[in-house]
């Protein structure tokens, strides 16, 4: 009965360091444009975007892990906001003073065309 059992503990210990692996809270890495997507979030900038949308992806890409700091609508899920708002193709950059920047843009013209300065 030990011998059947010796197995069966050993699968439990190496389940339960897998799993508390994968649960163990992860601390959050900056990203390498964190200051200037904090710019453009203080300033009110927001993207509207869809996942399936290959521009609102390579606008995503570019911030890297610093996307999750920008102000982000995505309209597959939002549908009321993105239809206030009157977008009719993705992604569109807004910001409060009522700018709009259509299509892709890329950082070196969100900057210029926000004043966050992009530091890199």
């Amino acid at each position: 009965m030990k011998d059947i059992l010796r197995p069966f503990i050993l699968f439990l210990a190496v389940l339960m360091v897998v799993i508390a692996l994968i649960f163990w809270p992860q601390e959050q890495v900056a990203g390498q444009y964190d200051d200037f997507a904090k710019c453009l979030s203080s300033k009110g900038a927001v993207m509207y975007g869809a996942y399936w949308c290959p521009h609102c992806q390579n606008e995503k890409k570019a911030f890297g892990d610093s996307f999750r700091l920008i102000n982000y609508v995505e309209c597959t899920e939002e549908t009321s906001k993105c239809l206030a708002e009157k977008i009719n193709g993705y992604p569109i950059w807004i910001f409060p003073d009522g700018k709009r920047l259509e299509g892709e843009q890329g950082l070196k013209k969100l900057s210029e065309k926000s004043g966050c300065p992009l530091n890199n």
